[in-house]
């Protein structure tokens, strides 16, 4: 959500309906053998000891100020409720990409860690509503834009983290890697993502009946805003189309409050000129503001992997993901594990079909999607040493697959059952605690 430019175009003249369809169609996919690898992680910030109580505004700004001194090969943004996110530059190789992220984030925590804050890999906040920390014109308009939608939308701003992975799109020639396959792959696979690495059943302090509830809030977005295109037509086709059918978030001035239109898509901007003749920066900016499951950005951004716990948590989705998708043998292998699973979304959309919904409510006690997923976890471990990862990323990936894969479990299982014991815990006779204070120390980490 902090992006400033989708790197789709240029500011210029207005542009035309046509233009605008062979801007996007020419320049948001860019294909060639898969090379590089990328990844943006977001996280909350907590107190380091005490993580269910806020932190206030100016203490998050005095530690920003103070990183905005570190220097780092990734890009840091602070997301609209204080979130930060680091961006990786794109990389050679997974290892390349996780040894920059890796030392980013240690300087990152260093720096934290001397005001007595932390960072927390979960995807949802489990203690604290809605809290806007950045005040700017753009995300101004998007809470007027989001509030008309519901209040999913300042919970997505404010409380919501992820693990995003950066992937080349592929090939112009059919195959494994190729652009078709990889678009299609990312859109099944992506439901066993968010069911395998779900991680927000909680929001203000109570289970919310969803594994992911980030996920859901996308869901309640709405499809325009933050839904996929259908699956159709060629990706190229069905990503112009849907650009130019989403709706305007808003109209950047250069002074004063930004218009927030209701109901005017792109495509009826250019054809009316009202209030302005769009231009090609205004095309850029739009497509910044949309935010399907997977977004083409030049590569594809696959963007429904909750946050994850543990310092080195976002390590592994970023491993599994990697290997299915590069790996030529991983990536045909993939696509018969979940092409079964295409029926189930009815050729609905992503997220807002029957199979994104159940991966995000149920995670892996649905039998099918744990199925998939203990296949996919195998196939992943199989091609990592082929892309060069090291014993201890395997490791990794191993230890997770077993710990929760295996038996159909997710980390939102785990945050769920501390806090029922948690709660358990306060309701004793004698208890002089909480079960919420327990349960915020009980979720560092």
């Amino acid at each position: 959500m902090s992006d400033t430019h989708s790197g789709c175009t240029e500011p210029r003249s207005a542009v035309t309906e046509a233009e605008v369809e062979a801007l996007v169609r020419g320049i948001c996919f860019k294909t060639g053998p898969p090379r590089t690898v990328g990844v943006e992680v977001e996280w909350l910030v907590h107190e380091l000891r005490a993580e269910q109580l806020p932190v206030t505004p100016e203490r998050l700004e005095a530690a920003y100020a103070a990183l905005r001194t570190v220097p780092l090969r990734s890009a840091l943004t602070v997301e609209p409720g204080g979130q930060l996110e680091l961006s990786s530059p794109p990389a050679a190789s997974l290892m390349e990409c996780i040894g920059t992220v890796s030392a980013d984030l240690a300087a990152v925590r260093a720096v934290l860690a001397e005001d007595d804050l932390a960072l927390v890999g979960v995807g949802q906040d489990p203690w604290h509503p809605p809290r806007r920390f950045l005040r700017e014109p753009r995300y101004d308009a998007m809470e007027t834009c989001l509030d008309r939608t519901g209040p999913a939308g300042r919970a997505m701003m404010c409380t919501s983290a992820s693990v995003q992975v950066c992937l080349d799109a592929g090939h112009e020639e059919p195959g494994p890697l190729g652009l078709g396959r990889r678009w299609w792959l990312a859109h099944q696979l992506g439901a066993v993502l968010v069911a395998a690495f779900a991680n927000s059943p909680v929001a203000g302090r109570r289970p919310t009946g969803w594994r992911s509830s980030r996920q859901l809030l996308w869901m309640e977005i709405g499809a325009g805003r933050a839904g996929a295109p259908p699956m159709d037509v060629d990706p190229r086709t069905a990503w112009a189309r849907h650009v130019l059918d989403a709706p305007v978030m808003c109209v950047r001035r250069d002074g004063g409050p930004w218009d927030v239109p209701e109901g005017l898509t792109f495509r009826e901007w250019t054809r009316s000129g009202v209030p302005r003749p769009p231009t090609r920066e205004d095309l850029d900016y739009h497509v910044t503001t949309l935010f399907p499951p997977i977004r083409p950005r030049g590569h594809l951004e696959l963007r429904m992997i909750d946050a994850q716990p543990g310092d080195d948590g976002w390590i592994v989705p970023l491993a599994v993901t990697t290997a299915l998708f590069d790996d030529p043998e991983a990536a045909e292998t993939a696509y018969r594990i979940v092409k079964p699973l295409a029926e189930r979304a009815y050729a609905l959309p992503a997220p807002h079909n029957p199979l994104w919904t159940d991966a995000a409510r149920r995670g892996l006690t649905d039998p099918e999607l744990h199925e998939a997923a203990v296949a996919c976890f195998g196939v992943a471990l199989e091609a990592l040493p082929r892309l060069g990862a090291t014993a201890e990323v395997t490791a990794a990936v191993t230890e997770y697959r077993d710990r929760y894969v295996v038996p159909g479990r997710c980390p939102a299982d785990d945050l769920l059952e501390r806090l029922h014991d948690m709660s358990l815990s306060a309701s004793r006779p004698g208890s002089t605690g909480s079960a919420h204070t327990a349960h915020g120390k009980d979720l560092r980490t």
